[in-house]
C-alpha cells in the first residue's frame, strides 16, 4: 500500500463518498474505487460498506483508521518540517468549532495568526458539539473547540469560562430582580435544543435533578431565543451566545452561578505538524491574553 492509497482512504471518509473524494483529489471515481478495492484485497478484509444510500466504514475500517491517520499526520509533519528547514512556513491547519466560539473568537484568532504566518492555509469547520467531536476522531480537523460536557474521553485544555444565563420574555415575572434559582426553571415552559447542541444545559438539569417541560425542540440558538421573545417559554443560554442578539428578551444570572468551560482538544499533541502546533500555541496564548486583561 502507498501513501496515496492512505490519502484516498481518509479523503473518502471525510467526503462521505467515492465521487466527492474524486472531485477533491482531482482523480476519476474509478481511480478512487480501484485504489480502495486494491487496499481491501491486500488487507484481506473490506474497509467500506457500499449500498444505495452511500458508504460507511466497516468495523475493520474503523479499527484501521487511527493507524492510517498516524501515517498521514507523520507525513504532513515531515513535509512541514522540511519547509521550515528551508526557511519557509507552509502548511495547513483545520479547526473545528461550534457557533458561539466561531462568531466570538475565531475571526480574531485567524486574522492575528495569518499576519504572522501568511503562507499557512487555515480551514474552519463549524458544527455542533457532536460534529466537532467526530471530526477530531476521524481526522477531519486538527484542533477542535468543545465544552467540558461534550469532550468525552478527549483531553480538554480549558481556555474560557462562559456563564450560563436564563433567557425570558419581557413579560416574565421574576421573583428576584437580577437572578433566578435553578428550581424555578423546572416550573416553566422550556424551549430546548437537540441533545447534540446543548450538552451543557442537559448537564445542568441533571446536576439539579430538574424535570423540564419542553414543547419546542430546535437546532440553532437564534431560533430558540426567537421563541422565547415570542412568549413561548424560557431557555438557558451561554453568555457568548447572547452578544448582539436581535431579539427583545431579558437575561438573568443563575444563583448559584453556573458556567460551561470551553476548551481546545486534539488527538495527539506530540504528533502535531509544525503549522498545527503553531496554531495550537497561538490559540492558547490568545485566550491567556484575554484572561490577563
Amino acid at each position: 500500500m502507498t501513501l496515496l492509497s492512505y490519502q484516498i482512504f481518509q479523503t473518502v471518509i471525510e467526503q462521505g463518498s467515492f465521487l466527492k473524494a474524486a472531485q477533491v483529489m482531482n482523480l476519476t471515481p474509478s481511480a478512487i474505487s480501484h485504489a480502495i478495492s486494491t487496499m481491501e484485497k491486500e488487507l484481506g478484509f473490506p474497509l467500506f460498506n457500499r449500498n444505495k444510500n452511500g458508504i460507511t466504514l466497516t468495523s475493520y475500517g474503523e479499527n484501521l483508521q487511527p493507524y492510517i491517520l498516524t501515517v498521514l499526520n507523520s507525513d504532513t509533519k515531515l513535509q512541514q518540517a522540511i519547509s521550515e528547514f528551508n526557511g519557509l512556513t507552509h502548511g495547513s491547519v483545520k479547526i473545528g468549532t461550534f457557533s458561539s466560539v466561531c462568531t466570538s473568537f475565531i475571526p480574531d484568532i485567524v486574522e492575528e495568526f495569518s499576519k504572522k504566518h501568511p503562507n499557512i492555509e487555515i480551514k474552519i469547520y463549524q458544527g455542533t458539539y457532536d460534529d466537532v467531536y467526530k471530526w477530531l476522531k476521524t481526522g477531519v480537523v486538527d484542533i477542535g473547540f468543545l465544552s467540558d460536557s461534550s469532550c468525552k474521553e478527549l483531553k480538554l485544555i480549558p481556555v474560557y469560562e462562559d456563564e450560563l444565563l436564563v433567557v425570558t420574555p419581557k413579560s416574565y415575572k421574576c421573583r428576584h430582580s437580577k437572578y433566578i434559582e435553578p428550581i424555578e426553571v423546572s416550573n416553566e415552559k422550556f424551549i430546548s435544543q437537540m441533545e447534540s447542541t446543548d450538552a451543557d444545559i442537559q448537564e445542568l438539569f441533571q446536576k439539579y435533578n430538574l424535570n423540564i417541560h419542553s414543547s419546542c425542540y430546535v437546532v440553532d440558538d437564534l431560533s430558540q431565543i426567537a421563541m422565547v421573545a415570542a412568549g413561548l417559554g424560557i431557555c438557558i443560554m451561554p453568555q457568548l451566545v447572547m452578544q448582539n442578539i436581535p431579539f427583545d428578551v431579558n437575561t438573568y444570572s443563575l444563583r448559584p452561578s453556573e458556567h460551561r468551560t470551553i476548551g481546545v482538544c486534539s488527538i495527539n499533541e506530540d504528533l502535531m505538524a509544525p503549522a498545527v502546533k503553531s496554531m495550537h500555541k497561538h490559540i492558547l496564548d490568545y485566550f491567556k491574553a484575554i484572561k490577563d486583561r
